[in-house]
C-alpha cells in the first residue's frame, strides 16, 4: 500500500489562496490515480477533484471548478492542490487519496489523515 501525508493547510482570508502538497511513500504514485476530498464539521465526505495517473486527465467538483488545480509530480511522489479564490465554504479537512480511476469517488482505497483549511469571512 502507498501512505500519504498532507500539509500546506491553514488559516486564510476569504479571497486568499493556499497550496496542499500530499506526499507518499511506500510506492510511486504513478501507480495511482490520485484525489482530494474535503469534510467540513458536521458533513459528509465530498470529493473535490481527481487526476488520473500521468496527470493529462482531471475531473473537478463544481464546487470548485474554475478556482481549484489539482496536479501531481510523479517524480516527486507528491500531489498537490492548488486553491484560489477562498470562500468560507471551503473551510475543512482536506484529504488526498489514491485509487485506481480519477473520475470515481469509490476507487479511492488509500487515505492521508488530513490537513486543516481555516477560510475566514
Amino acid at each position: 500500500q502507498v501512505q500519504l501525508v498532507e500539509s500546506g493547510g491553514g488559516l486564510v482570508q476569504a479571497g486568499g489562496s493556499l497550496r496542499l502538497s500530499c506526499a507518499a511513500s511506500g510506492r510511486t504514485i504513478s501507480s495511482y490515480a490520485m484525489g482530494w476530498f474535503r469534510q467540513a464539521p458536521g458533513k459528509e465526505r465530498e470529493f473535490v477533484a481527481g487526476i488520473n495517473w500521468s496527470g493529462a486527465n482531471t475531473h473537478y467538483a463544481d464546487s470548485v471548478k474554475g478556482r481549484f488545480t489539482i496536479s501531481r509530480d510523479n517524480a516527486k511522489n507528491t500531489l498537490y492542490l492548488q486553491m484560489n479564490s477562498l470562500k468560507p465554504e471551503d473551510t475543512a479537512v482536506y484529504y488526498c487519496a489514491a485509487g485506481s480511476f480519477y473520475r470515481e469517488s469509490n476507487s479511492f482505497a488509500y487515505w492521508g489523515q488530513g490537513t486543516q483549511v481555516t477560510v475566514s469571512s
